[in-house]
């Protein structure tokens, strides 16, 4: 099938070589600009533009699809079917309608169940017990469409945003090959598309850098999914001492104390109160370092019981 793929992050590059295994013709790839980042702020290409470079494969990365130009430059491809996958750009109603086959989306979660940007992070920081994938048909309104297919797994308690995502990514570049092939079998009638339930309706916001600090007034287990969700990024930030700290691993404990204060060190943990229980933290970063486990964290820093971590300052 000739296919226009729009994609940006490793979770789209996986479902664009995916198709490309399975013998489409992608006749154009949508990516956004590159941008700068990293530590060194470098201007490097998505991780779909690189397969899509690997491949030889004409890619086109306008900043917006409202102008007619660009909407031209899809048009002329003459696509049997889009596929979309964190793209990062709104699809407007004459880009959905160019290709006969309409378009399909590739979406990280059971819908209607987080909609929108960041459904991995939201999933865990509300505590979720499983998500999955989707694959459905695009229309105007955001994660709206009707599902052709999906597939659940449940999400593990040491799950990050980065381990389950990996196994979102596998599970959708699987899932939209199989769609696909439905729609081109001969006298074979394709999937049946259905409707989203208008019940259960929750959005995923994208994630704010704000939210990533950790307010030590809250339960333990609140503090330890949102140091999971925000893992790998932009990772969970507290301060001590002056410092700024990221934490990448922790654990919810029995304790209490003064929210922020440190109950006891050692073990490979730093045991700090919260406004419910505690956390033992088990790998720390301080700002321009490396990670590091709690022991050695703490001989870097000089830390003692009775020490406290910042509340998150306010707005």
């Amino acid at each position: 099938m000739k296919i226009v793929f729009a994609g940006t992050p490793q979770f789209a590059a996986a479902a664009l070589a995916a198709l490309l295994a399975a013998g489409h013709e992608i006749v154009l790839v949508l990516t956004q600009p590159d941008r700068a980042s990293g530590r060194g702020l470098q201007v490097k290409p998505s991780p779909v533009k690189s397969i899509a470079l690997a491949h030889g494969l004409p890619i086109f990365q306008p900043e917006t699809l409202k102008d007619t130009a660009v909407v031209a430059r899809i048009t002329e491809t003459v696509p049997e079917l889009l596929v979309v996958a964190a793209y990062g750009l709104i699809l407007p109603q004459n880009v959905l309608d160019i290709a006969p086959r309409g378009a399909l989306n590739i979406h990280a979660s059971l819908l209607p169940r987080w909609r929108g940007a960041a459904p991995v992070q939201r999933a865990i920081l509300a505590g979720d017990s499983e998500t999955g994938v989707c694959i459905m048909q695009m229309d105007a309104g955001l994660d709206t469409g009707a599902v052709l297919k999906s597939q659940s797994l449940p999400i593990a308690t040491a799950d990050t945003a980065g381990t389950l995502l990996e196994r979102l990514t596998a599970m959708g570049a699987r899932l939209i090959v199989e769609v696909i092939a439905t729609l081109n079998i001969p006298g074979k009638n394709p999937v049946i598309a259905l409707a989203q339930s208008v019940e259960g309706v929750t959005y995923a916001a994208k994630v704010q850098k704000h939210e990533a600090r950790l307010d030590w007034d809250e339960p333990a287990q609140l503090v330890a999914r949102k140091i999971r969700a925000f893992n790998p990024a932009p990772g969970a930030v507290t301060r001590i001492k002056g410092a700024e700290v990221k934490i990448w691993r922790a654990l919810s404990c029995d304790g209490a104390g003064v929210p922020g204060e440190i109950l006891s060190l050692g073990n490979g943990a730093v045991r700090v109160a919260c406004g419910q229980g505690a956390l033992q933290l088990l790998e720390l970063q301080r700002a321009g370092g490396k990670r590091q486990g709690a022991d050695e964290f703490v001989r870097g820093i000089v830390l003692q019981s009775g020490d406290r971590f910042e509340a998150p300052s306010p707005g």
